[in-house]
């Protein structure tokens, strides 16, 4: 029972525990395969195109890295106050 108002159970579980973790995985794998092709790219190609196409996918994961940053930086913490 809740103290402060007993007609409103309290919830156990928050909202975003209940979505499945498969939902979560492919941007994170995405990411991490963008990465593996970038520093390829960087390592097995070192002129032309090969070296455009390793900066492109270095730079994407750490553009969304930084973003997300941002992101959580300005949300309000859980417990209060900013981040």
């Amino acid at each position: 029972m809740n103290a402060v108002a007993p007609e409103i159970p309290i919830q156990s579980q928050p909202v975003s525990a209940l979505r499945p973790s498969v939902v979560v995985w492919p941007w994170p794998i995405a990411l991490g395969l963008l990465t593996i092709f970038g520093l390829l790219s960087a390592l097995l190609g070192q002129h032309g195109v090969w070296l455009a196409l390793s900066w492109a996918a270095l730079s994407i994961p750490f553009i969304v890295t930084v973003i997300c940053l941002i992101r959580a930086w300005r949300r309000p913490s859980s417990k209060g106050g900013l981040s």
